[in-house]
C-alpha cells in the first residue's frame, strides 16, 4: 500500500492547480512510493470551472484523490475587507480538519501534509496527531524572506501608523530590494484591519513548518537563497529547510490545443506577439480598458490580449464575469483598426500553451515581461523581476489615480519589442529557461529538493 501524501490547498483556482502541480510532481518522480489527496474547501464563490477542472484530474490522474470538508459560514458584512472574511473562512477549517484526520485509520494516515501559506490552522492540528508540516510557497525564495520577516518588522515597528499612511517610507526586507510601504499587498496596508493580524500569524506559523518548498530553482535565486540559510529573515529563530522544487508550471491540456487564439497564433511571424494576461483574478476599470488599447494600438504591435469585465468596486480583482460585451468596453473602431495584428480574447486563454508557443515574444528563447502588478504580492513580484533578476520592463502608474497610461504602455511595449534593452531580455530569460530545465532535469537542484522529501517522507513513515 502506498503512502499518502495530503495537499492542502486555499481557495481558488490559482492556489489549487498550484498544489496540484505539486502533486503531480510528487507522483511523476515517486509514484511507486506515494499516493496524493488533495483537500478542498467547501466556498459557494467557487467558479464552475473549478468543478470541472477538479474531475478532469480525477479522470486523468487517478492517484490524486479529493476529499471536500464541509462548507463553514462566515460574517460578510461589507464593513468588513475581503481579505479578512477570506481569512477568517480559511481559519475556521481546524476543527474540520482535526475531524478529518481523527476518522482516517491507522493504516490511512498521511505521511506528510503539505499545507498553502494561508492554510496555517492545519499546522497545529497535524502536530496533535505526530504528522510533519510543510509549507508549499509558490512566489520565490525571495517572498518568502520577506514573509518569513514579517513577524520582525511587526514586532520591531514602534508605531501604530499603517503601511498606507506612509507613503514616503521604504521597507527593508533581508535580500530584497528596498520596497514603497504602500506597495504592499492590500492586507498589510492597514493595522486595523484584522487581515494585517491574520497575516502575521500565517507568517508566524510559516516559521513552524518542518520545511517550506518554494517554487523556484537554487541558479534562479542563490543571493535570496543565501539569507534564508544565513537565518537573517528569521533573526530570534530558526529558519525551518527550504526546498526549491520549481519551476513547476501547468501542461497544456488536450482541450487547450483547440483554442481558437492558438489557431491565430499559427498564422503569425515568430517572436513577434505581445501577450497581455493579468491572471484569474486581474481586471481594470472601464477607463483602463480603453487606456490599455490606445497604448497597443499606438504601439503598432501584434498582441493577444485578454480581457475581463471591470470590477464592481476598485479592487483590480474580478469576480465570476458576467458576458462581455468587447465593443462597448473598447473606443470605438479599435477592433477593426486592429484586426490584421491583434486578437482580443473573452476571460480566459490556455496561458501556458500560448507561453511557449513561437509566435509569443521570445518564443524558445524565453518571455520577458513587462510588470504590471496589481493584487496580492505583485509588486514585490515587480521589484525582483525589474531590480534583480532583470527580467522585466516596469510599466508605471500615474500617482494621482493609479491609472497606467496609453502613453506609458505604449512606452514599455515598444522598449520590450524593439530595443536593445528587450533583446537583452529575451536572450537573459531564454538562459534561465534553460536553467529551469536542468534544474528540473535528473541530476538537478530541484529533482534532488524532492529526492530528500521523498526521503523524509518514507523515513516517517517507518518512524
Amino acid at each position: 500500500m502506498k503512502d499518502t501524501i495530503l495537499l492542502f490547498p486555499a481557495t481558488g483556482m490559482g492556489h489549487l492547480v498550484s498544489m496540484v502541480e505539486l502533486g503531480k510532481l510528487i507522483l511523476h518522480q515517486y509514484g511507486h512510493q506515494f499516493s496524493i489527496t488533495i483537500l478542498l474547501i467547501n466556498d459557494p464563490f467557487d467558479p464552475p470551472a473549478i468543478t470541472s477542472y477538479v474531475n478532469t484530474i480525477s479522470q486523468t490522474h487517478p492517484s490524486i484523490t479529493f476529499h471536500t470538508l464541509p462548507h463553514r459560514s462566515v460574517d460578510t458584512a461589507p464593513t468588513r475587507s475581503r481579505a479578512a472574511i477570506a481569512f477568517e473562512f480559511l481559519s475556521l477549517y481546524g476543527s474540520d480538519f482535526f475531524d478529518y484526520l481523527k476518522h482516517l485509520p491507522d493504516s490511512s494516515k498521511p505521511r506528510a501534509i503539505v499545507i498553502d501559506y494561508f492554510c496555517a490552522c492545519a499546522l497545529p492540528v497535524a502536530r496533535e496527531f505526530g504528522i510533519p508540516v510543510f509549507h508549499f510557497f509558490t512566489s520565490g525564495a525571495a517572498v518568502l524572506g520577506a514573509y518569513l520577516y514579517l513577524p520582525t518588522m511587526h514586532e520591531e515597528n514602534n508605531t501604530t501608523q499603517s503601511f498606507k499612511d506612509l507613503p514616503d517610507t521604504l521597507l527593508r526586507f533581508p535580500g530584497f530590494p528596498p520596497l514603497p510601504a504602500t506597495q504592499m499587498a492590500k492586507p498589510f496596508l492597514d493595522r486595523n484591519d484584522p487581515a494585517y493580524d491574520y497575516i502575521i500569524y500565517f507568517s508566524e506559523q510559516l516559521r513552524k513548518s518542518d520545511g517550506i518548498l518554494v517554487n523556484t530553482f537554487e541558479a534562479l535565486e542563490p543571493n535570496a537563497l543565501q539569507v534564508l540559510a544565513d537565518g537573517s529573515c528569521v533573526p530570534k529563530g530558526t529558519t525551518p529547510p527550504v526546498y526549491c522544487v520549481g519551476p513547476l508550471i501547468a501542461n497544456p491540456d488536450e482541450g487547450e490545443s483547440q483554442h481558437a487564439c492558438l489557431t491565430w497564433l499559427d498564422s503569425q511571424p515568430s517572436k513577434s506577439v505581445v501577450f497581455l494576461c493579468f491572471g484569474s483574478r486581474g481586471s481594470f476599470s472601464a477607463e483602463q480598458v480603453k487606456e490599455i488599447a490606445k497604448g497597443l494600438e499606438n504601439s503598432g504591435q501584434r498582441f493577444l490580449w485578454v480581457v475581463k469585465n471591470p470590477p464592481k468596486d476598485n479592487s483590480k480583482q474580478s469576480e465570476e464575469a458576467d458576458e462581455i460585451d468587447l465593443e462597448c468596453l473598447m473606443p470605438e473602431g479599435f477592433l477593426e483598426r486592429t484586426r490584421e495584428r491583434g486578437m482580443v480574447v473573452k476571460l480566459w486563454a490556455p496561458q501556458v500553451a500560448v507561453l511557449k508557443h513561437p509566435s509569443v515574444a521570445g518564443g524558445g528563447e524565453g518571455v520577458p515581461m513587462v510588470a504590471w502588478p496589481l493584487y496580492a504580492e505583485q509588486h514585490m513580484n515587480r521589484a525582483l523581476l525589474v531590480g534583480v533578476m532583470k527580467m522585466a520592463i516596469a510599466v508605471e502608474e500615474r500617482d494621482e489615480d493609479r491609472l497606467v497610461t496609453g502613453e506609458e504602455l505604449e512606452r514599455s511595449v515598444r522598449e520590450l519589442m524593439d530595443t536593445e534593452v528587450g533583446r537583452e531580455l529575451r536572450e537573459r530569460s531564454g538562459k534561465l529557461r534553460e536553467m529551469a530545465e536542468e534544474a528540473l532535469g535528473p541530476r538537478g537542484t530541484s529533482a534532488a529538493a524532492l529526492a530528500k522529501l521523498a526521503k523524509l517522507w518514507s523515513w516517517s513513515s517507518q518512524g
